[in-house]
Parts: C-alpha cells; structure tokens; sequence
C-alpha cells in the first residue's frame, strides 16, 4: 500500500504554498538576480525586415562612458544550433552573418558597466543595409509553402464524396491574427562563467532545455551548466525556447570573462520571445437535414519564420473532436520575414477551435438545430481516429452542468430576438477538446534525520500552482503533513523534467513525484527488512501504510516507527530515492489518451447602435481529470479564460505593411481585457481520474482558453445575427 494520511491533501483547495513569498516581496525571478562584479547589456535591433547589412559602425558605441565590448556578426564566433525537442529546435544562434530576416533582429549586443550606459551606446550603433522586399503577407505569392510540416495531417473515409451527398452543407474562411504573449515580467538572463561552468538565471518554462541548448551552442558538457528559475513572472509560451538574446548574454559574458545581465524591454519582447502565428482557415462541413455529421474538411495556412520549425497545427484537433466518418484535415505554413513565432497559451487548438465551433455553430443554425443540441448529437464515444475508448472523456457531462448553470434553456432561438434596451442579448457555446500531452520526467525524494521530507526536480512554475500541487502530492505519498515536506523546482541540477506547457507538466511531474516517493517508501523497507529490532521486518509497501511520518503494519496499526527512528537506529542523516515517469508505457493500455475537456456557455450584451461588445457572463465546465487542487486549477480556468475574451475581443499584434516593423509593441498600443472587461466567471470541474495516467490528472492550463472566443463569436452571431469569422471581433465589424 502506499502512504496514507488521516485527511487527503491531494484534492484539497489549499492556499499557494509560495503565496506568502510573493505577498511579501521574498519570490526572487530572474531579473531580481545580481551578482558581484557584473555588467549589463543592450540589444541593437535591424530597422529593415529581409536583406544584408552592408555596414555597421560601432565606434561611436565603444568610446562611449562604460562600455566594455560591443559585439557584431563581424566579431562573433561561430555557434552551433541548439538541440532538437519536443517543439522543434531552437532558434538559429544570432550574429553568423550579415542577413537580415525580420525586423527587430538583433544585430549587436553592447556591454557597459551599467544598464543605463549600455542603453544609451546601443543608440549609437549605426546600420547600413541592402533591403529587399520583405515577405510579410501570407498570401504573397513568393512565401515559401511548407506542406504538412509535422506529418499530422489526416483522412479518413472519402470526404469529396460523403460532401457531394449530404444535404446540408456549411463553409467558411477564417482569420486569426498575431497575438503576443506578454507576460507581466520583462524576460531576463543573467549569465556567469566560471571556467567552462557556466551558471544562468533566465526567464524559461523549460531549464533543463536551456541547459541542453547551452552546453551544444557553446561546446560544454551539460553538467557544467546550471540554469536557475524559482519563478518566472509569466510567460503563457515564450519561456519555451532557448532565445537569441540569452546566446548573446552568455556570449557577451564568455567575451568579458564575468557576469553579464541583460533585461528585455517591453518593445524588444514583441520581435525577441515570440507569438502567436497568425493563420487563415477554411473549414467545410456537411451534414444530414437533421445536423448530423457525414463531412469535414478543414485546411489552414499559417506564419512561420525564415528560418524556424514552430509547431502549429491549427486544423489538427478537428480530426477527433466530433464523430464524423469522413474527415480531412490539412495544414500548411508559409514562411515570412516575421520574428519566430512561438507556443501561446492554446497553441493551434486555440485558432482552430474557433474555426470549428464557429462552424459548427453556422451548421446548427443552418438545420435549425439547438447549438447546444448539435453537438451532443455528434459526440465522438470513443477517439474517432484511432477508434479506442477514450482514457477518459467527460465532455458530456460538461455540456449538461454548464447548460443547467448558464440557465441554457432560457435562450430564445431566433438570432437577434432579445433586447434590454440598446443591447442585444446573445448566448453562445462552444465544446473543447484538448489534446494529451506528456513527456518523461524525474524527481528525487529525500527524508532527512527529523523526518522532513524534501522532494525536487527541474521543472519550473510558471505562477500555475506546481509548487503546491507536487508539495500536496509529496507529502500526501509520503504520509507526512503539509508543513514536513519541501518542494523544489526551478533548478536544472535538479532530476531532469519537461517544459511547463503544453498541459502536461502536472501529469508527468505528478506521476514522477509520486513514483519517487513510493520509491523512498520502498528504501525504508529494505533497511529494515531484516532489521531485529524493527516492527516492520519483513514487510512490503503492500503491507503498510503511513501517517504523520509513522510506517505502520497494516494488520497491526500499533507496531510500526517513524522515518526518524529508522535513520537514526541506521547511523543516517537522511535516505534518498529517485523515481521516473514514462509516458511511452500508456500506450500499451488499449485506449485513446485524452486531454482535458470542456465546455464554455457565454452571454453577451451588444449596442444595437455602438457595436460595444460587453461579455457579461461565462459559464466553464472542465473534465481535468483528477483535479489536485481545486484553488489552483480554478485559478487556471480564470486566467485562460481572461486570455481567451483578450483574443476574442482585443488582441492583434499589427505589422506594418511597408516595413515589418511591429506598430503597437507597447501596453499603451496593444489592447488585452481589464478588470472592467471580465465578468464574474463560473468555473466547475467535472470527471473522474483519468486511467491513462497513474495519478489520473489531465493538465488544465490550456484548457481554459481555447473555446472562448468561439462562444463569444456565437453569442455574438445570436445577439446581433450577424456572423463574425475574424478576429478580434472590433466594434466597426458589427457597424
């Protein structure tokens, strides 16, 4: 058996165990780092978006007050690129030629001895260029097109034939801007050498890819670099890839030989970590007259850089959201002279869910069928692609708890038939399916000499709740009370672990976590398994439980001792065991591994003359799976929603045509929801554990977001009958 506590603590609402950290101004990101000696660095960035540098001036720069070094493509060595992952490689390292393949590139690094002088002598270098005609638009026939760059696309049945044949058939173009991700800290690295060891502070989801990515850029064993990051300040994506900028730090520190900092400004985090691709969709679909599926054909063209591998299937999720027999899904990318797009929060499912359930929502209208109703009548049982169960799947009870809820039944069905005033009423729905993701991952469990219990690995936390969710799992696994057991993360000496995102760091973290400390469990036993003077002699996990640090026999609750007796009748200050999780092991299951799913019920309130949008009320109902903190995973489904009326309503990051050039890179300029733009929102968990997992969670993070856009879109088509397949959804679109 494993350990056991009077009072489960997985499951429990608990309060942030680093809460009282950040209240008081004790939770250190990486720009709060300094070190003795240091120097601070400023970017130069390109003023043109595709062609060469013919020349740059850096003289200016290095005579001004403070300045150490500035470095160019003329003076930096040759760097090799990053590692392959599981989202692709890295960006290529800055600085190996004169090219120019977006605006905002970085073409210098200068290092002074404080921020400011470095600030002001990168104004001092000066560029020259050959200019080309950029690549901007999608649609500009000299893109380069990328077809079915992941191998995801796919068919099934005949989807020309089963389309000629059906009765009703609904089509339409849809397009997603850029977005940005703009997290609310500025990303830094500070980077120091010591020899060939090389220590970083940055701003990543993903140290131990850091680490990885800077031992092969810069030819070092992996274990003599060591990343830190115990908070991060946001990120919803950008902390996914090893960046230009962080190359250039530790560059600029190697060159100087000591510690070199570089802070990011708000502008340079629009071209320097990042964004949402922007992406163009067509999606058709045929139906029977009473709604049911026979067709669906889905193709999107999206962004990718010159020189990038972004991953981002918009269409993909389309081949298993609904029970369809004959279905075609495509994706495409052209390549443009943008800054590298990124993971943002719901990468792909979160454009190609507003296509779909926009379409889906035309269809239901077009039949005369309930929204509501039109989905529930092509729920996919099982995974329609792969034809297995589903690990779990609780979509439908989402749509029931969220109708009952939201008051569904209250919605009049004719477009436009409900008004209060100068404001249209409209209610939407959107249905959500997440995809499962998973990676290996490791972590380390140690009990010391007074029975504490102090559990870590390399992940990071990116404000989500892991600190207190791994704290709740370790210390539940290892019977001891919350306040016994440390959880550690943000350290890449640490057992190695996976990216915070893609919704699967709880999962494989979790299941590491609790595999550790079954592990340790395990050690304990074997000390004592021919002990004499123990209780426990002989006894297997299967035997025992544990409460309050006490093994106890389960046949015999009284005979048993507590981890501190053990070590100290050994002669040990503390007992340490590691444990793993293997995702590759589930698929031996029989079934279909499922993400989170949901279902997402919106009102809205439009100025029949205005065309203000104002969202008034928005209901989430989530199959998460296991849910190890409610508090904490609530919270998720809050912020991604807030992300997801931001998309909807407010986010474009807008390009200037002529030049490249980002014309909107500042919180001034680009537009995200404010307090008065949210509305109280209603969040419920649905669902049982999942039995794909060992711990039966399903993450939550992405969840949140994807399918509020749609909903508003819907809502918004009921409100004012007028049917948006653009976003954002701006008030001269509903003019």
């Amino acid at each position: 058996m494993t350990a056991t506590q009077s009072r489960p603590l997985v499951g429990a609402a608990l309060n942030r165990v680093d809460g009282p950290l950040k209240v008081s101004g004790q939770a250190h990101y990486p720009s709060d780092f300094d070190v003795p000696g240091q120097a601070h660095a400023a970017l130069v960035q390109s003023t043109i978006a595709a062609g060469r540098i013919t020349r740059i001036d850096t003289s200016a720069a290095e005579d001004a007050p403070g300045v150490l070094t500035v470095i160019t493509h003329l003076n930096a060595p040759r760097l090799d690129r990053g590692p392959m992952t599981g989202l692709g490689a890295s960006p290529p390292p800055p600085l190996q030629d004169d090219r120019i393949l977006h605006h905002g590139q970085h073409i210098a690094i200068v290092v002074a001895e404080t921020a400011e002088q470095a600030t002001d002598a990168a104004r001092l270098v000066t560029a020259e260029y050959q200019a080309d005609e950029a690549v901007l638009d999608l649609d500009d026939p000299r893109a380069q097109i990328l077809d079915n760059p992941w191998g995801l696309d796919t068919q099934r049945g005949d989807v020309a034939v089963a389309m000629a044949s059906a009765e009703v058939v609904v089509e339409g173009t849809f397009t997603t801007p850029d977005n940005t991700n703009n997290p609310l800290g500025l990303f830094c690295t500070l980077a120091h050498w010591d020899g060939d060891r090389l220590t970083l502070h940055d701003s990543t989801q993903w140290p131990s890819m850091v680490r990885a990515t800077m031992a092969q850029v810069f030819k070092v064993p992996e274990d003599s670099v060591r990343v830190h990051v115990p908070f991060i300040g946001g990120g919803f994506g950008n902390g996914l890839r090893a960046w230009p900028h962080v190359i250039l730090t530790v560059l600029a520190a190697r060159t100087l030989a000591r510690p070199v900092k570089l802070v990011l400004t708000r502008p340079q985090m629009f071209t320097s970590v990042g964004h949402r691709p922007e992406g163009v969709q067509h999606i058709k679909v045929g139906a029977t007259a009473t709604g049911e599926l026979v067709a669906l054909e889905h193709r999107s063209l999206s962004a990718v850089a010159m020189e990038d591998d972004d991953y981002e299937p918009l269409a993909a999720g389309s081949a298993v959201a609904y029970a369809c027999p004959n279905v075609l899904t495509r994706d495409r990318q052209a390549r443009l002279n943008i800054p590298n797009p990124t993971s943002m929060r719901g990468p792909a499912e979160a454009q190609g869910n507003f296509a779909l359930e926009s379409i889906i929502d035309e269809l239901a209208y077009a039949v005369g069928v309930d929204p509501l109703e039109i989905r529930l009548r092509n729920y996919a049982e099982i995974n329609p692609e792969a034809e297995l169960p589903w690990s779990s799947k609780a979509l439908r009870e989402c749509f029931e708890v969220g109708a009952e809820r939201f008051g569904w039944s209250q919605r009049s069905p004719e477009p436009r038939s409900r008004r209060d005033g100068d404001w249209l009423i409209g209610y939407g729905v959107a249905g959500v399916s997440y995809p499962w993701y998973q990676a290996p991952c490791q972590a380390r469990a140690t009990i010391s000499a007074d029975g504490n219990g102090y559990v870590r690995s390399a992940a990071a936390d990116l404000g989500t709740g892991t600190y207190t969710v791994m704290t709740q799992v370790s210390a539940e696994s290892l019977g001891l009370p919350l306040d016994r057991v440390r959880f550690d993360l943000g350290d890449s000496d640490m057992p190695i672990a996976p990216q915070a995102g893609g919704s699967g760091l709880t999962s494989a973290l979790g299941n590491a976590v609790q595999d550790a400390c079954r592990q340790l469990l395990d050690s304990f036993l074997t000390l004592v398994h021919e002990d004499e003077m123990s209780p426990l002699r002989g006894c297997t996990r299967a035997d025992v439980a544990v409460e309050d640090g006490r093994i106890h026999r389960l046949d015999a609750p009284l005979e048993g001792e507590t981890y501190a007796d053990i070590l100290a009748r050994h002669n040990l200050t503390e007992l340490t065991a590691d444990g793993a999780s293997d995702p590759g092991k589930a698929a031996d299951l029989g079934m279909a591994l499922a993400g989170a799913f949901g279902a997402k019920f919106v009102e809205v309130r439009v100025d029949a003359d205005l065309g203000l949008v104002r969202v008034t009320r928005i209901v989430s109902v989530i199959d998460g799976g296991r849910i190890l903190n409610e508090k904490t995973a609530g919270s998720q489904i809050v912020g991604g929603t807030v992300g997801g009326i931001g998309q909807a309503l407010f986010e474009d990051t807008v390009t200037d045509a002529g030049t490249g050039r980002i014309a909107n890179a500042t919180f001034g300029d680009y537009l995200i929801p404010v307090n008065g733009d949210v509305p109280d929102l209603d969040v419920v968990f649905v669902g049982a554990p999942d039995r794909g997992t060992p711990l039966g969670t399903k993450g939550v993070g992405e969840v949140g977001l994807v399918g509020v856009a749609a909903a508003i879109a819907n809502a918004i088509y009921h409100a004012t009958g007028r049917r948006i397949r653009s976003l954002p959804i701006t008030l001269d679109t509903l003019l």
